[in-house]
């Protein structure tokens, strides 16, 4: 049987064991949303080259364009925790 005491000391040391900023905890779980968007936009403009290889140059332009602003909110994201982190 554990006593009282014990049970709140090792409460005690898992509650104070978590060190660093919230901020890059929460950029790491929020990475994981661009990361699913440019496998999409990469997998849909082969799958789209394949149906139509004569498009495949407009399908190309389009596809850096929607790579470009979905890596952008990953790196807006990178950035956040340094500004507003304590």
């Amino acid at each position: 049987m554990v006593d009282l005491a014990t049970a709140s000391n090792v409460l005690a040391a898992a509650t104070t064991g978590v060190h660093g900023s919230t901020g890059s905890i929460a950029y790491g779980l929020a990475a994981i949303g661009p990361g699913i968007g440019i496998g999409l936009i990469f997998g849909h403009a082969i799958e789209a080259m394949a149906r139509q290889p004569e498009a495949s140059g407009r399908i190309t332009q389009y596809m850096w364009i929607g790579f470009s602003l979905t890596e952008a909110l990953a790196l807006i994201g990178i950035i956040v925790p340094f500004i507003f982190g304590k």
